[in-house]
């Protein structure tokens, strides 16, 4: 069986959708946990009204993306384990390939599929990423805003998986570990992929399946909210997974380029919130603890 887990934030139209379209085309064994994050209880009364046969799960406080995912796994019972988005829809079955792709090598710890945009569905998101610069802190996902011909159609190691839709199972995340929750949004999915590279893992790229992603459903681009915890989670992804010299460059390179050009930007553009959101972030990630809180 698999144990789908979600996520639900002020998104309670977003996990409906989800939910039916899992219901319409998926045959495979599963059973859905849905851990509420959002400010008001009303949301999970009414997912569990509708959906009396999955598991709501309502923390009492916003546990943010890996604490959310990891109580969702502590309530599952399945042998693998899917953490989906709720703004995620699928549109056939999908399960037992994911399902074939983990057991046909004891080395992959987990899979994405292929993610194309909900709105354009025949335009791709992700289709895997390429390794991180060590100095830049930055990379990009691979066939991203491309026509899906086809051309990114064979099975591959990846560099990293994608946060939208991660499939491992139960027997990897005893061995490797659970996602660390000292991001609370971003980068989760990016240290967790090197978590499971350091324990001896390949993460990987499955194009035998297609999911639709709505993107930024709950924190939208561009506001200064998103802008505080990309800025603070890169600064605490670089303090976390690099050693002596490259980590010395890449904070180098953060606090004498980056910091100070957006600085300026933000300021010669006059736009208050972003500035205030980006300084804080800079702050927060090189003052907040870098402790592992799952091992």
């Amino acid at each position: 069986m698999v144990s789908i887990i979600t996520i639900n934030y002020n998104g309670y139209k977003d996990t409906c959708e989800l939910i039916n379209s899992i219901r319409k085309h998926e045959t495979y064994p599963y059973e859905i946990i849905v851990v509420d994050n959002s400010p008001a209880k009303d949301e999970a009364l009414q997912l569990k009204s509708d959906y009396p046969d999955a598991t709501i799960i309502r923390p009492g406080q916003n546990s943010g993306f890996a604490g959310g995912n990891n109580i969702g796994y502590g309530h599952s019972a399945g042998e693998y384990i899917l953490f989906v988005n709720n703004d995620v829809v699928i549109n056939g079955p999908f399960l037992e390939t994911l399902v074939n792709r983990m057991q046909s090598s004891s080395a992959i710890g987990a899979v994405s599929p292929k993610i194309k945009y909900e709105d354009h569905r025949d335009i791709i998101q992700y289709a895997g990423y390429t390794p991180m610069n060590p100095i830049r802190i930055s990379n990009r996902k691979i066939g991203t805003n491309q026509i899906d011909h086809g051309q990114y159609d064979q099975a591959v190691p990846t560099a990293f998986i994608h946060g939208a839709c991660m499939f491992t199972s139960r027997k990897v995340l005893e061995r490797a570990g659970l996602m660390t929750e000292i991001y609370f949004l971003f980068y989760e999915e990016l240290d967790w992929s090197l978590q499971l590279q350091r324990a001896g893992y390949q993460t990987w790229f499955e194009p035998a399946v297609s999911v639709f992603h709505k993107e930024s459903m709950t924190i939208k681009r561009g506001t200064p909210l998103r802008l505080y915890y990309l800025t603070r989670s890169r600064i605490l992804f670089t303090r976390r997974n690099y050693k002596t010299f490259f980590k010395a460059l890449a904070l180098s390179y953060l606090l004498f380029i980056v910091i100070p050009k957006n600085i300026l930007l933000y300021g010669i553009r006059n736009e208050k919130e972003m500035l205030a959101a980006f300084m804080k972030g800079s702050f927060h990630g090189l003052k907040d603890n870098i402790k592992e809180t799952h091992v």
